[in-house]
């Protein structure tokens, strides 16, 4: 097998792995929706926002300072036993000071204290799992990686139905049972917590066999520099959660307490609709990012980086038109309460905003591929400080809208950014015209579809039609030489 060829099969089975907890949350969004009013699944999705902050803090940088010295120290094991030292010892300090001020903390998150317990153990049974994930992946270990992530994702989506759908009816037909024994009514936010400390308890159980070590050895020089290696990365993954989550956080903060969670809930329900854009950008990103590597030592990698992003723009573009068309269509498929429906004029704006987004990380090869990823973290930086001031700034005025365009605008600037920084460092001979036609075209089909029109399907069909029609003839050479290849 060539190199190519396995870092390929690697990236997909991770790609995999990767892109299925995603799916999940994207899948659990009818049956929420069905079962819980916008409040409730507002609280949900406020908690899951400080989970994605936790995750990042609580692994401070050190599964990237794993893989980095992992692969240039001598000796592994001190490698592993050191950084699994650290992050025990720092989980185990996080969950006491957690527990022994959980009343304080569940107020400082706005959190209801009935459900802090749940988010400190799941939490710390994610953290004490990095390593030993990071571990298999050192060790190209891609399909027990893959088979774990996927036996968490179906416990958690599992329990999930069991709890919500089939237990109530369950207990119901059988009062005196041992099921009516463990149902409580509106007792839902529980369940999905419940669901998930199982879940992830089950697969750190998995993973414990990478916890016996021959000896275990804590190198303080090592876990030094490995901190000194990670805590940047910290910094530039908070910084990047912040543009991902910190919106709903801040409209729990700046918003009536008594609407809050209740718009949340509308507003998270339908951003999920751009998870089709979001899946289409994770799935290209990770199965690309490997011949950015492996090609940037060829000669004029410049041009295949330009090609690649023109082909990204394409589908993008489609994607984009397809799912503002068809949008009121998905609500009924994906968010069966008609509570949540006032949130969907969101739902273009989120679309594009990860359309930007997924433009941004096919720009970011420059600085992949010339080692200076610290533009990364600073591009990041100015997309998180936008976030939190737009929002801050409009939330009291506009509510969740200032949230859809402060993602709009941190991710688009960060797309600016990035193009104008990698013409500078590393210049790539983009299509200019054809991204600008496409991105244009879809974006201007989609506001008419959407906003003009109102979602009527008919009109959004036909504008989605003459797009395809116009891709054709735009490609048509490109496809028939792909095709002609392929025939070989």
């Amino acid at each position: 097998m060539s190199l190519f060829q396995k870092l390929f099969k690697q990236t997909f089975i991770y790609g995999l792995a990767t892109v299925l907890p995603r799916m999940l949350s994207f899948v659990l969004v009818p049956l929420y929706t069905k079962v819980m009013p916008p409040g409730s699944y507002g609280e949900v999705t406020l908690i899951f926002a400080w989970f994605a902050i936790f995750n990042v803090i609580l692994a401070y940088g050190m599964e990237t300072a794993f893989f980095r010295y992992y692969s240039s120290e001598p000796n592994k094991d001190k490698v592993v036993s050191t950084s699994l030292i650290s992050l025990t010892a720092t989980t185990i300090l996080f969950a006491f000071i957690a527990f022994l001020f959980q009343d304080r903390l569940a107020l400082l998150l706005n959190i209801e204290i009935q459900y802090i317990k749940y988010v400190i153990y799941i939490l710390a049974l994610d953290a004490l799992a990095i390593i030993p994930f990071a571990w298999l992946r050192a060790n190209q270990q891609p399909q027990r990686y893959a088979i774990i992530k996927i036996i968490n994702v179906a416990v958690n989506l599992g329990l999930n139905v069991f709890f919500l759908l089939l237990l109530p009816g369950l207990a119901e037909d059988n009062p005196d049972g041992i099921l009516s024994s463990i149902y409580k009514p509106d007792f839902q936010i529980s369940y999905i917590f419940i669901s998930l400390v199982i879940a992830s308890g089950l697969t750190l159980l998995l993973m414990g066999g990478r916890y016996k070590l021959p000896s275990y050895t804590f190198d303080k020089a090592l876990w030094a520099k490995m901190v000194r290696y990670g805590l940047p990365v910290m910094i530039a993954g908070i910084a990047f959660t912040i543009n991902e989550v910190f919106d709903r956080i801040m409209l729990a903060e700046l918003l009536p307490p008594d609407i809050a969670k209740s718009e949340i809930g509308k507003y998270s329900a339908c951003y999920k609709l751009a998870l089709f854009m979001t899946l289409f950008a994770t799935a290209f990103r990770l199965g690309i990012e490997p011949f950015f590597f492996s090609h940037s030592k060829t000669e004029n990698p410049q041009k295949a980086y330009a090609q690649i992003t023109n082909y990204f723009v394409v589908l993008g573009s489609v994607i984009l038109l397809a799912v503002v068309v068809f949008a009121d269509q998905l609500k009924l498929l994906f968010v069966l309460n008609s509570d949540y429906w006032e949130a969907m004029p969101v739902v273009p704006i989120i679309v594009l905003a990860s359309f930007c987004l997924g433009i941004y990380h096919n720009l970011s090869v420059w600085y992949k591929v010339t080692d200076r990823t610290k533009f990364g973290a600073y591009i990041s930086i100015v997309g998180a400080i936008i976030t939190i001031g737009i929002n801050y700034f409009f939330i009291p005025y506009i509510g969740y809208y200032a949230s859809a365009y402060a993602t709009l605008s941190a991710y688009a600037i960060m797309m600016f950014l990035s193009y104008y920084f990698g013409k500078k460092y590393y210049p790539i001979p983009y299509n200019l015209r054809k991204i600008t036609f496409y991105m244009g075209v879809s974006i201007v089909f989609s506001a008419l579809s959407f906003y003009v029109f109102k979602g009527q399907l008919i009109i959004g069909s036909f504008l989605l039609l003459v797009f395809l029609l116009l891709v054709y003839k735009m490609e048509y050479a490109l496809l028939k030489r792909i095709f002609t290849k392929n025939e070989h």
